[in-house]
């Protein structure tokens, strides 16, 4: 698919925005930022992962004293998440954070901007404006009524021109809604109106069920239109399952091909193993395995070799027993016991 060339911002070792870059993965950190080991903690958790960019409230001054043992402890661009108050961003960048996310018409007079822009770009430190439907500001949310996606965008603009004027334009933007619709709506105005890169998200999501959904569909559809440069999906739970959660999100859409492909039936009257377990074991399995590979878990020949022919390896359960077929040809029959071993062994071989 034709991506969005937006401008292409230096993040650490990364790329966000171009054409040609890899669509980034964020999470954020959700131990309280007081609790230093815990943080720590969860990020080596969240880098070993695959999360691409880590994010980290940093509400008070001692909270920066965050940033020095997490840097040490994950080589991942660190991100300091600031409201209001200049000083801590100041601080942050002083203490070698990688990207700073403010919103610069909040913390002050344009000498503050000036501060925190000059800073950044001293250290090339990009910036990222994150707007969303209860950040509006009073006169912007008074004009249009409602935080719809046209004052959304104007808000996120408004922020933009703030550090335009002191030279500076290492920007992100994000114009995140907790609907979906919203959402969508506004980073495609957003995509017309600025050549910033995007950063999706649907905000306050929910759960992991109705979260996953929400995003898949916010996010998945601006991705499959070329809109968006890296991505966070919001879940109240645990913040490993936003990154896995993102990288299917990508796999599914095609953006993603440096691992495996898993396709499974969702069985009927004719399955005669444990499908539904059995498959749930392959994906976890293959959850560290780098082949950009297809692999097939159907739960009867009618929907095995035949169907999933395309699969690079896959299995087709039987009664008690199963097929192992490659590209869909038939290698063997397997006693259910031994599927999944046999399975792994010939993805081995790949």
């Amino acid at each position: 698919m034709e991506r969005r060339n937006s401008k292409k911002i230096r993040l650490k070792d990364k790329w966000i925005g171009g054409a040609d870059s890899e669509i980034l993965v964020q999470s954020m950190l959700n131990v309280a930022s007081t609790d230093v080991e815990g943080s720590v903690a969860q990020a080596k958790e969240l880098a070993a992962a695959g999360c691409q960019v880590i994010r980290f409230a940093i509400p008070n001054e001692s909270a920066l004293s965050l940033i020095e043992p997490i840097k040490s402890a994950v080589d991942v661009p660190l991100v300091a998440d600031i409201h209001f108050d200049y000083r801590l961003a100041l601080g942050a960048v002083e203490r070698g954070i990688d990207k700073i996310r403010i919103n610069p018409g909040n913390i002050g007079d344009d000498s503050r901007v000036k501060a925190v822009a000059d800073a950044c770009r001293l250290k090339s430190i990009p910036i990222r404006i994150g707007v969303n439907s209860g950040s509006l500001e009073k006169d912007i949310l008074a004009k249009y009524g409602s935080p719809t996606p046209q004052a959304m965008v104007e808000s996120a603009l408004y922020h933009a021109r703030l550090l335009e004027k002191f030279d500076f334009d290492d920007i992100v933007i994000s114009i995140k809604s907790s609907n979906v619709q919203t959402m969508i709506n506004a980073y495609e105005l957003a995509a017309e109106q600025c050549c910033y890169p995007l950063h999706l998200g649907v905000t306050e999501a929910g759960t992991e069920r109705i979260g996953l959904i929400k995003s898949s569909v916010g996010i998945g559809s601006l991705l499959t239109r070329g809109i968006g440069d890296t991505i966070r999906v919001s879940l109240t739970d645990d913040p490993v399952k936003e990154v896995f959660a993102a990288f299917d999100i990508l796999k599914a859409i095609g953006l993603k091909n440096d691992c495996p492909y898993l396709i499974s039936c969702p069985t009927c009257g004719r399955t005669r193993i444990d499908l539904v377990s059995l498959a749930n074991q392959v994906e976890e399995r293959l959850r560290d395995c780098k082949k950009p590979i297809k692999v097939a878990v159907m739960g009867c020949i009618v929907n095995g070799p035949g169907e999933a022919k395309e699969a690079d390896i896959g299995i087709a359960g039987g009664d008690g027993n199963g097929l192992i077929f490659k590209k869909g040809e038939i290698l063997r029959k397997v006693d259910e016991k031994d599927l999944l071993e046999e399975l792994m062994k010939e993805i081995d071989k790949l």
